[in-house]
């Protein structure tokens, strides 16, 4: 899942950026409203961590911005302004959450997997596809109810492929889903995974749909 951080403090953003990816996420960073903007205009996200008060643009205005152009991303505002009024007005605005800084990283990665959930049209914590079970919260693999082994990348991967499963997901979208911009793409990177995938998890759960894609059977 690719996770857009719109942080103009250095110590918040470096913090919250390096949590984010710890739980797997493909994170981009920028500092200003217009920014953030112009690259949410380029990518698609699946979530927008989103601070208040920002240079260049205020982060009300870009989040209004976005909701009436009619893009429907989950918005985290994440701020110290700490009163009612103001939770109400992020919410009005169209936010989904709303979490008052300072916060603890656990309590954001808790509150950005409800939302990813949300988003994703389910209520369940855990992904069940017939016999694979994902667990997002602990990054933890069961087939047939036994545990596998998997690295960060790969949960990411298969957690693209079991949310539109059936679908076909192009190796673009799996590339954007899984890194961020200083990230270098292997040319084969998504092969390489999908690759380990099935020589954990057996050749048929995987597959490749010649000239389009990967689709979870």
């Amino acid at each position: 899942m690719r996770v857009l951080v719109v942080e103009d403090d250095p110590m918040i953003g470096e913090a919250v950026v390096a949590g984010l990816a710890a739980d797997g996420y493909a994170v981009d960073w920028v500092r200003d409203g217009r920014s953030a903007e112009l690259s949410m205009g380029t990518h698609r996200y699946s979530l927008v961590l989103l601070d208040i008060g920002l240079p260049v643009q205020d982060g009300i205005d870009v989040l209004k911005t976005m909701r009436a152009r009619k893009d429907d991303v989950p918005v985290l505002i994440m701020t110290a302004r700490d009163t009612v009024a103001d939770r109400i007005k992020g919410l009005d605005a169209g936010a989904d959450d709303y979490l008052v800084k300072p916060f603890d990283l656990d309590e954001l990665s808790a509150r950005v997997r409800a939302l990813l959930r949300r988003a994703a049209g389910r209520a369940e914590p855990l992904i069940e596809r017939g016999a694979l079970t994902l667990n997002p919260a602990t990054h933890e693999v069961r087939l047939h109810g036994g545990s596998v082994d998997v690295s960060a990348r790969e949960f990411a991967l298969l957690l693209a492929l079991a949310e539109r499963a059936g679908s076909i997901v192009s190796r673009s979208q799996l590339e954007e889903k899984l890194y961020g911009w200083n990230e270098a793409v292997g040319s084969n990177a998504i092969e390489v995974h999908v690759h380990n995938l099935r020589r954990k998890l057996g050749e048929s759960i995987i597959r490749n749909v010649r000239g389009l894609g990967y689709t979870l059977d």
